[in-house]
């Protein structure tokens, strides 16, 4: 049972983060009648987009609709849902205490998972946040159906817009590979994209002219303007690590920046702590994320029935 006293809320687990993994591990927890608070900043990643795709039975759910279902879910499994922001962690395997607010609420636990997610560093391009998730797109499998035969610009800012624009180039036959930066082409790129058919070119891009939240042109070094329908960059993805560096954890680099050190089943290299979702797999779509969350909520389950059954034997008398 949740205890509360003076701002104070003890549970089995916390879980900090309400997108798609942190509500998947909360509905596992709860089903299996664990005491589970979820701690939410309200700040999907997706929150942006118009619809979330891939998602088997929900194709094109709209982001914001996915996650009130799931916190419905969820609760009604008994989890609770504390609207607000985890400000600090401290503490140790079955001692746990998360400050929310600055002290607000105070949540001790005997577990935490953290699906705290990633902020997305986009270019410096004046226009690109205002289309971010609608025109201006990353990922193909996410919102590449949506661009299909339209005038996809890639944003070149190294050697991985060479690897999207292959993917895209199979949804459109009019992609133009824009190079913005100087890393962002070498001969083998060269080669790859004259194999299939892409043209290159060489300048950077002041801004993008935007109308709402639909992308009409790109804005080029030296005046000249390019009618295109939709941007592809690559962003630079940056897990909130705060959190895990407060309870004495250290990062990973990648080489789409840092994320949480995890084994399989979700476990970080702290006793008692785990991650989920974007925060340990940046490139997780929506259903991976799910899916880390729902692997994260059953193994720290399944920790905490061990640790239960082994305070029961250490109690029981021997024959």
């Amino acid at each position: 049972m949740t205890h509360e006293n003076s701002g104070q809320t003890t549970v089995d687990v916390a879980v900090i983060g309400g997108g798609a993994s942190g509500l998947a591990a909360a509905v596992a927890l709860a089903r299996s009648r664990r005491d589970v608070v979820v701690i939410d900043a309200g700040e999907p990643r997706n929150a942006t987009a118009d619809g979330a795709h891939n998602v088997l039975g929900n194709e094109g759910i709209p982001p914001q609709e996915l996650l009130s279902r799931g916190r419905k879910e969820a609760e009604s499994y008994g989890a609770r849902i504390l609207a607000g922001r985890a400000t600090d962690a401290s503490g140790n395997l079955d001692d746990f205490t998360i400050e929310v607010d600055d002290g607000a609420h105070r949540i001790r636990a005997r577990r935490v998972v953290l699906a705290t997610g990633l902020v997305d560093e986009l270019p410096d391009v004046p226009g690109i946040a205002e289309a971010w998730g609608n025109t201006v797109l990353h990922c193909p499998f996410c919102h590449g159906w949506e661009v299909r035969d339209a005038r996809i610009a890639i944003l070149a800012r190294d050697q991985n817009a060479v690897h999207q624009a292959m993917l895209f180039r199979q949804l459109s036959d009019r992609v133009t590979f824009i190079r913005h930066e100087e890393g962002g082409l070498d001969d083998d790129g060269r080669r790859r994209l004259a194999a299939l058919g892409v043209p290159v070119v060489a300048a950077r891009v002041e801004r993008i002219e935007v109308d709402g939240t639909r992308v009409r042109a790109l804005r080029l070094a030296g005046g000249e303007r390019q009618e295109v329908d939709a941007v592809v960059v690559a962003p630079r993805f940056h897990t909130r690590t705060e959190l895990y560096e407060a309870l004495g954890g250290q990062a990973e680099a990648t080489a789409f920046g840092q994320q949480l050190p995890v084994d399989e089943r979700g476990m970080t290299r702290i006793p008692g702590v785990w991650a989920a979702g974007n925060s340990s797999q940046p490139m997780a779509m929506v259903t991976g994320a799910m899916a880390s969350g729902l692997m994260a909520g059953a193994a720290v389950h399944g920790d905490l029935a061990a640790a239960d059954l082994e305070r029961r034997l250490l109690a029981t008398p021997t024959a």
